[in-house]
C-alpha cells in the first residue's frame, strides 16, 4: 500500500525543488514514487496542477505506435497511426493515474496564495536517508496531509522543522560477541 504525503511551502520554487530532489532520490533507489505533483496557487482563486508526467502525450505516442503496427497489418499505416494517436491521446487524457485531481485542488486551497504544495504517493522509502536528504528544506515546508504512521510523520515534521535530533533507524543493538 502506498502512503500519501502533502508538504506545503510559502513559495512556488521550493515545491519544484523538493520534487526534483525526490526524483534524484528515486534514481538512487532510495524512494519509489507512484506520483509526484506540484500544486501552485498563484492567486486566491487559482489552483494549478503541475503533473510529473503528461499522460495525454504518453497516450498519443503509445497509440501512434500501436496504430501504425495495426495499420501495417490491416489498413494504411498512416490512417492507423492517426487513429492510434487520437485514441491514445484521448485515453491518456481521460486516465487519472495516481492522486485524484479534484482532491489535489481541494487541498490546494489550504496553500497560501503565492505558495505551492508537493503531493507525493510513496510506494517505498528508505526513511532515514530520505529525511536526511530533504533536511535542506527545513523551516520552509510543513506537512498538511499525511497517511504515514504517527511516528514517521513526527520524524518528517522534525526534519522539516530543522530539529537537530538525528534520525536513526530502529535497530536493536547486539552485544559484541568477541568480548
Amino acid at each position: 500500500m502506498s502512503d500519501l504525503l502533502v508538504i506545503a511551502f510559502d513559495d512556488e520554487a521550493s515545491g519544484f525543488e523538493l520534487r526534483a530532489e525526490l526524483v534524484k532520490l528515486q534514481a538512487e533507489y532510495l524512494i519509489k514514487l507512484e506520483d509526484a505533483v506540484v500544486v501552485t496557487r498563484p492567486s486566491a482563486e487559482d489552483i494549478q496542477l503541475h503533473q510529473a508526467m503528461n499522460l495525454t502525450a504518453a497516450g498519443a505516442v503509445g497509440g501512434t505506435f500501436w496504430g501504425t503496427l495495426v495499420g501495417l497489418l490491416f489498413l494504411n499505416p498512416l490512417v492507423g497511426a492517426a487513429v492510434g494517436a487520437g485514441s491514445g491521446a484521448l485515453a491518456g487524457y481521460l486516465t487519472d493515474y495516481g492522486i485524484n485531481d479534484d482532491f489535489m485542488r481541494e487541498v490546494g486551497h489550504k496553500v497560501t496564495p503565492g505558495g505551492s504544495a508537493v503531493f507525493l504517493l510513496i510506494r517505498e522509502m528508505t526513511g532515514d536517508k530520505v529525511l536526511e536528504r530533504i533536511a535542506d528544506f527545513h523551516k520552509r515546508g510543513r506537512v498538511i496531509q499525511s497517511s504515514l504512521s504517527n511516528e514517521d510523520e513526527a520524524k518528517l515534521r522534525e526534519a522539516l522543522a530543522g530539529q537537530t535530533t538525528p534520525i536513526v533507524p530502529n535497530t536493536a543493538a547486539t552485544p559484541d560477541s568477541n568480548g
